[in-house]
């Protein structure tokens, strides 16, 4: 039933299932080499847009429970529509990290549909593909780590020559007040939104779409230990050798406050590759 809710929520935003197809006329004796690639090409079942491999992927009872719990967060099958995952395709997750958020659901997602998954930590040593084959490059809730490390640059031109024509680069960031200098705003963990579109079509990349799929209003950015203060992380005093951090641990009052807000206020955004 979750699934189906969830299916019936996006319907607005997908195409519709395609056309049913009549069924080909069994081949002649004398049918010849073109007659027959028509034939063939007749018989390719349509595919389903709404995507049930995906849905499968989501609603697995292999995902941690603790990840399914943060669905209502980070929407994923709203967030990879929107991204334009398709079946069969080749991803790059970049620093999935230890948890896998998404891993948990692109890898099985991938063998499912005949794609390939690659997950890559070093992008400037590796991408893990060919370059020009792969079909999605993802990248979630990296960008502040990358700008202070000054890796952004190197790890957008990675990704645009690991991409093939056409390629999407999907990002999901938290997202700082627009026009903020991201020297400021990166190590509280939050990124302006226009810094991250400059730096990807600084690159080459096209701005194909920008999604509201994952705002929060209720996140004011403003919190003793930066975007790690709100769930998932939780942090509620202040770590060692930070120099951003509160130097005063949250009362209980002040955790309810701000685990009431939620997750962080995200970015949702795809580029392209040209070509």
């Amino acid at each position: 039933m979750r699934l189906l809710a969830l299916a019936m929520t996006t319907a607005l935003t997908l195409p519709a299932l395609a056309a049913a197809q009549t069924l080909p006329a069994l081949p002649s004796l004398d049918e010849t080499s073109a007659e027959r690639t028509v034939r063939r090409a007749a018989m390719t079942p349509p595919e389903l847009q709404e995507d049930a491999a995906l849905q499968a992927a989501i609603g697995s009872s292999s995902r941690p429970a603790a990840d399914v719990a943060r669905d209502v967060h980070r929407r994923p099958f709203e967030t990879l529509t929107f991204w334009g995952l398709t079946p069969g395709a080749t991803v790059v997750e970049i620093e999935p990290g230890r948890a896998g958020w998404w891993s948990a659901i692109l890898q099985p997602y991938a063998a499912a549909t005949g794609g390939t998954y690659v997950a890559v930590n070093r992008p400037l040593e590796s991408m893990g593909v060919e370059d020009g084959t792969a079909d999605m490059v993802v990248v979630a809730r990296a960008f502040h780590n990358w700008h202070r490390a000054g890796r952004t640059d190197g790890y957008l031109a990675a990704f645009f020559k690991a991409l093939k024509p056409g390629g999407v680069l999907a990002v999901e960031q938290h997202r700082s007040v627009d026009g903020l200098n991201p020297d400021v705003t990166a190590p509280t963990g939050y990124m302006p939104e226009s810094h991250i579109i400059r730096a990807a079509q600084a690159a080459g990349f096209v701005l194909d779409a920008r999604s509201e799929i994952n705002a929060n209003p209720r996140d004011d950015r403003d919190h003793p230990y930066g975007v790690w203060t709100l769930p998932p992380v939780r942090t509620s005093a202040p770590r060692a050798n930070n120099a951003n951090d509160r130097p005063t641990p949250l009362t209980e009052a002040e955790r309810a406050e701000f685990d009431a807000i939620g997750e962080s206020d995200r970015m949702t955004l795809r580029f392209r590759k040209p070509g």
